[in-house]
């Protein structure tokens, strides 16, 4: 038996196209951390089975919930902006029919920005692990997370079609969002930074997708996700700094005028 997870939050633009690229596996399930959008009742309609589950910042628990619910031998992970086609479908089924040795399987995923597919930078090189036998392990990080997978990864070549529908601001609430998440993340793992860092680290991703992983042929939109990978990586070590410096408190009160006035003024 093979089972689809689906997590999702206001998708409702791409929930419906997500779940009828999955129609063959026996079950579907989609995990909702509480939209306030279509997105469950556009689910429910196309009959899948659905959880509304409250986040909690932290991905891997909605996954491993996910894992837990499935029925299947063999379970396959995907976000409610994305969907496979039908040669991927077929890819996926015949790896589940003969797996020979492996326990998973991973996948690139084929970005579009801007109106452009992205063949080169970070995104077009990546290869994420979203298929595996149901017992074979867990999630881990609570954001940008990781199945680790006992045993043997195979690869599927045809790639996920990740069906983005934002554009640059859209782009930059998320990695206002998530670069809060990962600094919160690394401060309770005991990591901490520096001003040197704050600045390298941003300008070093910005090399590695725009010149070595060549996102500069990609033309603007090659440079646009570069600059965006970048100020993701810049907000990650200022909020991961600045939580340091606040003991933990992401965002401190601010003190009153005449305070501010007798330090500063």
């Amino acid at each position: 038996m093979k089972t689809a997870v689906v997590l999702a939050k206001n998708e409702e633009k791409s929930i419906k196209t997500c779940l009828l690229s999955l129609k063959g596996f026996e079950e579907i399930i989609v995990i909702d951390d509480n939209s306030s959008d279509k997105t469950r009742e556009i689910a429910k309609k196309l009959g899948v089975r659905v959880y509304k589950r409250k986040l909690n910042n932290d991905f891997s628990n909605q996954r491993n919930f996910g894992l837990k619910k499935a029925k299947g031998d063999w379970i396959f992970f995907l976000d409610a902006d994305e969907k496979i086609d039908n040669k991927l479908k077929r890819e996926i089924f015949k790896a589940i029919r003969d797996p020979q040795t492996n326990s998973g399987f991973s996948f690139k995923r084929k970005d579009t920005f801007l109106g452009k597919e992205l063949k080169f930078g970070e995104t077009a090189s990546l290869r994420l692990t979203r298929l595996g036998k149901k017992n074979s392990g867990f999630w881990t990080g609570k954001v940008h997370e990781v199945w680790k997978v006992k045993g043997k990864i195979g690869k599927l070549y045809n790639p996920i079609i990740h069906q983005r529908h934002i554009g640059v601001s859209g782009f930059i609430k998320r990695i206002n969002f998530y670069s809060s998440l990962r600094a919160r993340e690394l401060y309770e793992k005991g990591v901490k930074t520096n001003a040197f860092l704050i600045i390298i680290y941003p300008l070093a991703k910005f090399f590695l997708n725009f010149f070595v992983k060549l996102g500069i042929l990609d033309g603007k939109q090659g440079f646009i996700m570069a600059t965006l990978m970048s100020a993701h990586s810049f907000l990650v070590r200022s909020k991961l700094y600045l939580l340091w410096k606040n003991k933990g408190v992401e965002d401190p009160p601010i003190p009153p005028l005449k305070k501010l006035y007798k330090q500063y003024g």
